[in-house]
């Protein structure tokens, strides 16, 4: 199988096979983990088992029925639990960003996005995970989570997943704003607008922001008098309020209203006042609703991230961290491989033929290639 897109300088027609696919997966996993084995097993079975179990959407016990020439659950267990946590902390930006990074350019500013996802979890709470199980609104029958944040670029044509960190209930949405500012400090980009989502509406954050003069963009929280009077009018206007807080800290912000009329939306009339927190963005109301709506893009990148994602119901929170970060990779490799040979060349803005290369497409390269190596394997342990 293979796939004749065009090359986005030379206008030549460049032969992308399933091997590239796997290849642009692979290589930032063995270039970035370490896992000690002796004996004939190599990290790199390993790492083809964990995204066998990703683009195949299957646990660790079942991914032995699928495919004989992998190793076996007790050899994979047991090598995984060699894992570190804070090792795959500190490498999470360089496993995401290694293929990805050489698409993005250095000091250009960026529109970035913040935000959680949660998976279910139905297991046991005890001192091994009990840091890391988050409780929340109910959810497909649980109330119980891991939960991961996420550092996205929202821009067109380069929506990347920068860096993912598991939520950790001792620390604060203060310490992860720090963490990501400082990465992407540290890649050599520029912020043109964060946007976050309504947990981060808190006198703590906007204060940290605004001392680090972070421009920002997050949606009010229809929460007290002062504020429901405020987002009832009929005209786009912005307006102060003093935002007060249970340890009687208060922060001065700037609240940008936009109206839209929904003309029957979602069997709604009349008017909707959409009520943002903006600081360091000199932008007209309907702008910054209109950059705000572009951070639910982020919404996609959890949709393809939950069809590779492997199932696993283990407490262990190393292994599940590795699992998102594999399934975040995956979505982040198909971004990268699109841009690369779906560009159409033609003068004004980038323009990707996206309808060429679908994310399914690339999951089905992915899948060919390791099943054809596998039966490669099979053939050669006969011959022997």
């Amino acid at each position: 199988m293979s796939f004749l897109p065009f090359n986005s300088r030379t206008c030549d027609k460049v032969e992308l096979r399933p091997k590239q696919c796997i290849d642009t997966v692979l290589k930032p996993l063995l270039d970035n983990i370490n896992i000690k084995i002796n004996g004939p097993l190599s990290s790199k079975e390993i790492f083809y088992a964990a995204i066998c179990m990703a683009v195949d959407n299957i646990s660790v016990h079942s991914s032995s029925k699928h495919y004989q020439e992998i190793p076996c659950e007790t050899s994979l267990r047991y090598h995984l639990k060699k894992l570190s946590l804070e090792e795959l902390i500190q490498v999470n930006e360089s496993i995401l960003l290694q293929g990805s990074l050489s698409s993005l350019k250095p000091e250009k500013k960026y529109e970035f996005a913040i935000d959680f996802t949660n998976d279910p979890y139905y297991g046991a709470i005890d001192s091994s995970n009990e840091d890391y199980v988050i409780r929340s609104q109910a959810k497909k029958s649980t109330n119980s989570f891991y939960s991961y944040v996420s550092l996205s670029i929202i821009n067109k044509n380069e929506r990347y997943t920068l860096a993912v960190l598991p939520v950790e209930r001792n620390k604060t949405k203060v310490d992860y704003l720090t963490y990501f500012i400082d990465l992407i400090r540290k890649l050599n980009f520029n912020i043109k607008v964060l946007c976050l989502d309504r947990e981060f509406y808190s006198v703590d954050v906007f204060k940290f922001l605004q001392n680090s003069e972070i421009p920002h963009i997050t949606p009010v929280v229809r929460k007290g008098k002062q504020i429901k009077q405020l987002l009832d009018g009929r005209k786009a206007r912005s307006a102060e309020y003093v935002m007060k807080n249970a340890q009687k800290k208060e922060v001065h912000l700037d609240i940008v209203i936009d109206v839209k009329y929904l003309k029957g939306k979602r069997s709604k009339y009349g008017c909707e006042n959409l009520g943002f927190v903006a600081y360091g963005v000199n932008w007209p109301p309907r702008k910054i609703s209109n950059v705000y709506r572009r951070r639910f893009a982020i919404e996609s990148s959890y949709r393809m991230r939950n069809i590779v994602k492997p199932r696993t119901s283990t407490k262990d929170v190393t292994f599940r961290y590795f699992f998102t970060l594999i399934s975040f990779l995956l979505r982040n490799a198909w971004l990268y491989l699109q841009k690369k040979h779906f560009t159409i060349v033609k003068p004004g803005p980038l323009t990707i033929d996206e309808d060429k290369f679908r994310f399914a497409r690339f999951i089905l390269f992915v899948e060919e290639w390791l099943r054809r190596k596998l039966r490669i394997q099979l053939v050669l342990q006969c011959l022997r």
